[in-house]
C-alpha cells in the first residue's frame, strides 16, 4: 500500500540514519540542496537525525538554472538554520563540454550531474561528512537519474519511498506548500519536468509500480486501477530497460558455472 504512516515513517528514518553514522563513526552530513521537494526532505530529516550543525547544504547551480530554485534552496536553508555553501558548476561542466564533440542537452545534463556528486564528495573529505543522497524509490525503478551523479551517495534515506510517500512525508515535516507543489525537475534543461520526460505522472507510475511489485498483483488486477495494459506497460518497460543502472558494474562471478 502507498499509504503510510508518516510519524513512525520518520521516527524509523531517524533512528536508521543515526544508527548508520554511529557505524560509520561519522556525525557529520553533507547534501546538494535543489530548491526541489526530495531534497528538502532529505535535508529536514538529516537535522532531525544529527542535529543543524551537522548538516551542510550545498547549492550548486550552472549558468542555466532556474533562478528560483536557488531562491527555495535558500529559504530551506533559513527555515533549518543548518550550515550551507554555494559551488557555481558552470566553469567546469563548460571547460569538459567544450572539450567534447556535439554535446547534446542530455549528455550535458549528465556532464552537471556527475559534477554535483564530483563536488559532494570532495567537500564530505575535507568536512569528515557522509554524503546523503536524494533520489527516491520511483525515480530508482523508472532508471531516471545519472549513474555516478544524482544516484550515487554514502547514505540515502528515500530509497525505498515512492514519490508519492516523500509528498506525504513533507507535509508531515511542515515543508511549504509550494515547494511541495512545484512540478518535479531536474533542473539540467530549461522547461524539463520529470513527468514530461516520462510520458505519466509520479501518481501513476507509483501505483503501477506499488500495485505489481509490491502488492503481487497481476496485471489484469492493475487494470482494475483504472489503467490501460498499454500505460502498465509503459511502466514496466522503462523499469525493465533500466535495471543495469540498479546492477552496474556487472562483475563477472568466478566460481558460478
Amino acid at each position: 500500500m502507498l499509504s503510510i504512516n508518516e510519524e513512525r515513517t520518520v521516527e524509523r528514518i531517524e533512528e536508521w540514519m543515526q544508527k548508520i553514522f554511529r557505524k560509520a563513526n561519522f556525525t557529520k552530513a553533507v547534501l546538494g540542496l535543489s530548491g526541489g521537494i526530495d531534497s528538502a526532505v532529505v535535508a529536514y530529516l538529516a537535522v532531525r537525525a544529527l542535529g543543524k550543525d551537522n548538516v551542510y547544504c550545498v547549492k550548486m547551480p550552472y549558468r542555466t538554472s532556474n533562478p528560483q530554485s536557488v531562491k527555495d534552496a535558500d529559504r530551506m536553508i533559513e527555515l533549518l538554520g543548518v550550515r550551507s555553501m554555494t559551488v557555481d558548476i558552470s566553469p567546469a561542466v563548460d571547460a569538459f563540454s567544450e572539450s567534447l564533440n556535439d554535446v547534446s542537452p542530455a549528455r550535458l545534463g549528465n556532464i552537471m550531474a556527475r559534477c554535483r556528486m564530483i563536488t559532494l564528495f570532495d567537500l564530505s573529505a575535507g568536512l569528515e561528512a557522509l554524503v546523503l543522497g536524494t533520489s527516491n524509490k520511483t525515480e530508482r525503478l523508472l532508471g531516471y537519474g545519472t549513474l555516478h551523479g544524482d544516484l550515487a551517495s554514502s547514505v540515502n534515506p528515500l530509497g525505498d519511498l515512492y514519490k508519492t510517500q516523500v509528498w506525504a512525508l513533507a507535509k508531515y515535516l511542515g515543508i511549504p506548500q509550494d515547494i511541495i507543489d512545484k512540478k518535479p525537475s531536474a533542473d539540467l534543461v530549461e522547461g524539463q519536468t520529470d513527468e514530461k520526460d516520462f510520458g505519466f505522472t509520479y501518481r501513476q507510475a507509483d501505483d503501477v509500480l506499488d500495485a505489481i511489485l509490491d502488492e503481487k498483483h497481476s496485471k489484469l488486477d492493475t487494470i482494475n486501477l483504472g489503467y490501460t495494459m498499454d500505460q502498465i506497460d509503459e511502466v514496466l518497460n522503462r523499469v525493465e530497460h533500466n535495471k543495469y543502472k540498479a546492477e552496474i558494474p556487472y562483475i563477472f562471478q568466478l566460481r558460478v558455472v
